[in-house]
C-alpha cells in the first residue's frame, strides 16, 4: 500500500502518520519494521529492496522516505537542486514497482509543499492513498482552534480564537501549545480575548508591532505608552530591543520590495510570512519612513543595544531615549 502525505501543515501530516501507525498493529512490533529514508540521495534501487524486505517477527514493514516528492518538482531558476532529467527518467520504473509492492509493506512518501504538477505526483497519486495538507488560516484556523479547544475538554469564545490565530499564525503545532497553556491557565473556564493578551507569547510580538506604529506615526506619547504597557506586562527590555531590530529589518525588506513594484503576494512570500501577519500594515510602516530615516533608526538600535550592554544606560531608560529619538527621526 502506497501513501502520499503532503503539504505546509505539518502538524496535520504527522498527526495522520501517527494514525496510520496505531493501525498498524501493535507499537512493539512496528518499532522494529519501520525503516525512515531521506530522499535527497536515495535510489530507486535502495528503496525497493528496503520495500521488498520481509518484516521481522511481525505482520507488517513501514518504509517513510521524507522528501522524495520535492526532488522532482518543477525546476524554478536553474535550481541545480532539482535532479538532472536523466536522474529523473531513472525513477520513471518506480509507478510500475508499485504494483509489485509486498503486501506486507506499507510505503508513506511524506513532503512538504508540492505543486499538482509534480511528475513523480502525476504518476503515484493514481496507485496510492493521496492526503495533502495545506496550511490553515482565516476561518478554518479559527474553526481548528475552537475545534482543538474543545477536543481538551475546553471552551473559547470567539473573539479569543480569532485574537490567538491572529498571533500564532498557521503553525498549528505552536498554536497547540499556546492552547495548552491557555487551559492551564483558565481552569475549566471559558478562554476569553483578555486571557490570549495575558498568557501567549506571541501576543508580546503584536503588540511590539502596536509599538512600531506609534514610532511610524512619530507620536512620542503614545510611542512611550505602548513602552511602558509591555515593560509593565513584564516583558523583558532585551525582548523589546530584538523584536523592535526584527520589525525595522522587515520594514526595510518591505520597503526595498515596495520600490521594486513587487505585489503584496510576492512581497508576503519572499519575506516567508504567514498569511496571518498583517502584510498590509507593515508595507504602510515602510512608507512611513525614507530609506535616510530607516538607516538612522538602525543605528539607534545599535548604540541602544551598546548602551544597555556596556551600562552606560538603564535598559528601560535606554528604550525611553529609543523610542523618543526614532519618533523624532524626521
Amino acid at each position: 500500500m502506497l501513501y502520499l502525505f503532503f503539504g505546509q501543515d505539518d502538524f496535520s501530516l504527522r498527526a495522520e502518520l501517527e494514525k496510520l501507525k496505531g493501525e498498524l498493529g501493535s507499537r512493539e512490533e512496528l518499532v522494529a519494521n519501520t525503516t525512515l529514508l531521506d530522499a535527497r540521495q536515495l535510489s530507486l534501487n535502495n528503496l525497493i529492496n528496503t520495500c521488498n524486505a520481509a518484516p521481522f517477527l511481525g505482520q507488517k514493514r513501514l518504509v517513510i522516505v521524507e522528501g522524495l516528492l520535492g526532488r522532482f518538482e518543477p525546476r524554478k531558476g536553474g535550481d541545480k537542486a532539482r535532479p538532472a532529467k536523466s536522474e529523473s527518467e531513472s525513477w520513471h520504473p518506480f509507478a510500475d514497482y508499485i504494483y509489485q509492492l509486498p503486501t506486507t509493506t506499507v510505503l508513506v512518501l511524506v513532503d512538504g509543499k508540492v505543486g499538482s504538477d509534480n511528475p513523480l505526483l502525476k504518476k503515484l497519486a493514481p496507485k496510492a492513498i493521496v492526503k495533502a495538507f495545506p496550511p490553515l488560516w482565516g476561518a478554518g484556523l479559527v474553526r481548528w482552534i475552537s475545534s482543538r479547544v474543545a477536543q481538551q475538554g475546553g471552551s473559547i469564545s470567539p473573539q479569543a480564537a480569532k485574537l490567538l490565530a491572529e498571533f500564532a499564525g498557521e503553525n498549528l503545532g505552536v498554536l497547540a501549545n499556546e492552547i495548552e497553556k491557555l487551559l492551564l491557565y483558565t481552569s475549566g473556564r471559558c478562554i476569553e480575548r483578555n486571557d490570549v493578551e495575558r498568557v501567549t507569547s506571541y501576543a508580546r510580538e503584536a503588540n511590539v508591532f502596536a509599538l512600531v506604529d506609534a514610532i511610524s506615526e512619530r507620536c512620542a506619547p503614545k510611542s512611550r505608552q505602548q513602552l511602558h504597557q509591555l515593560l509593565a506586562r513584564g516583558v523583558a527590555p532585551s525582548f523589546l530591543l530584538v523584536m523592535l531590530t526584527r520589525q525595522f529589518r522587515l520594514i526595510m525588506q518591505a520597503k526595498e520590495l515596495s520600490d521594486l513594484r513587487l505585489s503584496t503576494p510576492q512581497i508576503q512570500e519572499r519575506l516567508n510570512l504567514s498569511p496571518n501577519y498583517p502584510l498590509a500594515k507593515l508595507v504602510k510602516q515602510a512608507g512611513n519612513f525614507s530609506w535616510a530615516q530607516l538607516i538612522e533608526s538602525y543605528q539607534w538600535l545599535l548604540e541602544t543595544d551598546l548602551a544597555i550592554k556596556t551600562g552606560k544606560w538603564g535598559s528601560e531608560l535606554a528604550l525611553d531615549l529609543l523610542a523618543t529619538e526614532l519618533c523624532a527621526n524626521n
